[in-house]
């Protein structure tokens, strides 16, 4: 039977599936493996599974051996030679005047290439920026332009919270969130207060946005008349944990009562 291991090339980053072959591996392990960019080094994040090969699946590439020293300190001056780019793309990119912020890095494993993020409003001609870091360093060389989400993802930071990013400590891919969703939470619609530090709104948003609808099935709307045993009123707010509604009574005054206790009008 065959055997995959789930490696991840990023602390937050989407775990793949590699054939472990005869390897003996535990989440934590630092491995080579075949990518289709070359060689490249990661974390097996999932142990050993069981798998069965499909003849209409591309087979799974390899696990090609466990990492060693030698593996660890190229690691090291690549974070070193991608230091030293990021520095010279900037200087380069003042002196073409060019409307971009390059924020992040990469060097491959094996050293043929760097990938520069960076973010824009707009299309950026950066013919002459790749002329000018070809000649410098040597090696292929690939701009990648991305959402401000992403850059958030890959720099890191702490939310307001308190805790590290969502999008950069465990979060793989980004789903899609709206203003609707702070709505039926009874957020407040601030935009300083729900948005994040790359300034869309929160990805927590997501988190208990089912929850709320499902508590809320059952509740009056807001605005609703209804009629309470302090008399006729609106619904002017609801807590759908505690599964109580507020309603201002024609007097003006407002009071709290369970939700199941109402009657429509």
């Amino acid at each position: 039977m065959n055997k995959k291991v789930g490696v991840k090339f990023k602390p937050s980053g989407k775990v793949y599936d590699f054939s472990c072959g005869a390897f003996v591996l535990r989440p934590g392990d630092h491995v080579i493996v075949e990518t289709e960019q070359g060689l490249g080094m990661g974390m097996v994040a999932v142990g050993p599974q069981e798998y069965k090969a499909k003849s209409s699946r591309k087979p799974l590439k390899k696990v090609y051996r466990l990492a060693n020293e030698k593996d660890f300190r190229q690691r090291e001056k690549n974070l070193v030679d991608e230091r030293d780019a990021h520095s010279y793309c900037l200087d380069c990119i003042k002196e073409l005047g060019l409307k971009m912020n390059l924020f992040s890095v990469e060097k491959s494993f094996d050293g043929n290439k760097y990938v520069f993020f960076f973010t824009s409003e707009g299309r950026v001609d950066f013919r002459q920026l790749v002329k000018m870091l070809v000649k410098r360093l040597g090696v292929r060389i690939e701009m990648r332009q991305v959402g401000i989400r992403n850059q958030a993802k890959m720099c890191g930071g702490v939310g307001r919270c308190g805790r590290e990013l969502c999008c950069s400590s465990f979060l793989e891919k980004f789903e899609p969130v709206s203003i609707r969703m702070a709505k039926e939470q009874s957020l407040s619609l601030n935009p300083t207060k729900i948005s994040g530090q790359c300034g869309r709104l929160m990805c927590c948003l997501t988190y208990e946005f089912d929850t709320y609808k499902k508590l809320k099935k059952d509740m009056p709307k807001i605005g609703k008349s209804i009629m309470t045993p302090g008399g006729k009123g609106k619904v002017i707010r609801h807590n759908a944990i505690c599964n109580r509604i507020t309603v201002r009574l024609e007097d003006g005054m407002e009071i709290e009562t369970p939700a199941d206790q109402f009657k429509k009008e």
